[in-house]
């Protein structure tokens, strides 16, 4: 009789402890269904895909920013791009004999008035986008998001192509890194400004344009950890020389466009620095502009 309780007890010892490993493994799996790592969210848009003003409103929410303008408003904004963009044409035809199809495209894809942003106040003007007469537009902290055709012209002077790596100094409003990365491989962008750069830095993601890499700090350095060094330069502020680090982190082949002048005056000239294939840097003058002055380093006495 007691052998007979020993075996039953010891039946019931085994069902018991199966069914306390089947629990725990159903709470080991149950952790780890827990623990899966969550894909991180999708970008609001991808260029090349529809843009409305739903598309709008969520990019500029996942961004950070408000939106202030009707749905209406948002349609004349579309309308007004048809005809910015035939203007952009003719301009490059006009200076460059004729225009650059990869340039046009990368204007087509973005949305310029996502662009349009006050950082230091906090108040979009997306309204103001594709104005009829192009102009430049304060965006706070001093900065400013240059106007189109003058976009368009250096994109276009800087030649860029797929599969290029490109440094711009001077983040600002982000609207001429992301042009330049609808064309090229990878675009660095440094922006000395660290309220603007940290806000404009969100601004990416949501339009899908993962090939876009920010930071803060002093462009007169430009990217050094990027190795290989960039096949476009493009320094968007009025410098008083060329940055010889810049020089250094240039391609062979590479092209390097900088305005250069003194800050707020008449004068300023767009140069383009080239290297050959042996490192011999070679300049030209291209046209007069006037941009903001770049600060940090370069405003020291040159050695």
């Amino acid at each position: 009789m007691s052998s007979l309780i020993v075996r039953r007890a010891v039946r019931a010892l085994a069902v018991m402890c199966c069914v306390l490993a089947f629990a725990a493994g159903e709470t080991r799996a149950a952790s780890l269904v827990y623990a899966a790592p969550v894909p991180a969210p999708q970008g609001a848009w991808q260029p090349g895909a529809p843009w409305n003003f739903k598309t709008f409103q969520e990019s500029m929410r996942q961004s950070g920013r408000s939106v202030e303008i009707q749905e209406k408003d948002f349609a004349e904004i579309q309308s007004r791009k048809v005809m910015a963009m035939a203007v952009i044409e003719q301009y490059l035809k006009r200076r460059f004999g004729k225009a650059d199809p990869e340039v046009l495209r990368a204007f087509r894809e973005l949305p310029r008035e996502y662009y349009h942003y006050d950082y230091q106040r906090r108040k979009p003007f997306a309204s103001n986008s594709y104005e009829p007469a192009p102009k430049p537009w304060a965006i706070g902290y001093g900065s400013a998001l240059s106007d189109y055709l003058g976009q368009a012209y250096m994109t276009q002077l800087s030649k860029p192509k797929p599969g290029e790596t490109v440094l711009e100094v001077g983040t600002g409003s982000g609207f001429q890194s992301s042009l330049l990365s609808r064309i090229v491989k990878e675009v660095y962008s440094v922006e000395i400004i660290k309220p603007l750069g940290g806000e404009v830095a969100k601004i990416y993601k949501p339009l899908g344009l993962e090939n876009v890499h920010t930071r803060v700090g002093d462009g007169y350095f430009g990217w050094p950890e990027v190795k290989g060094g960039f096949d476009i330069i493009m320094v968007t502020c009025a410098a008083r020389y060329v940055s010889p680090e810049l020089l250094k982190q240039l391609k062979p082949g590479g092209r390097l466009i900088v305005p250069i002048g003194q800050p707020f005056k008449k004068g300023q000239v767009l140069y383009v620095f080239t290297k050959d294939k042996d490192g011999k840097v070679h300049s030209r003058k291209d046209m007069g502009v006037f941009f903001i002055p770049m600060t940090g380093k370069i405003m020291e006495k040159k050695s």
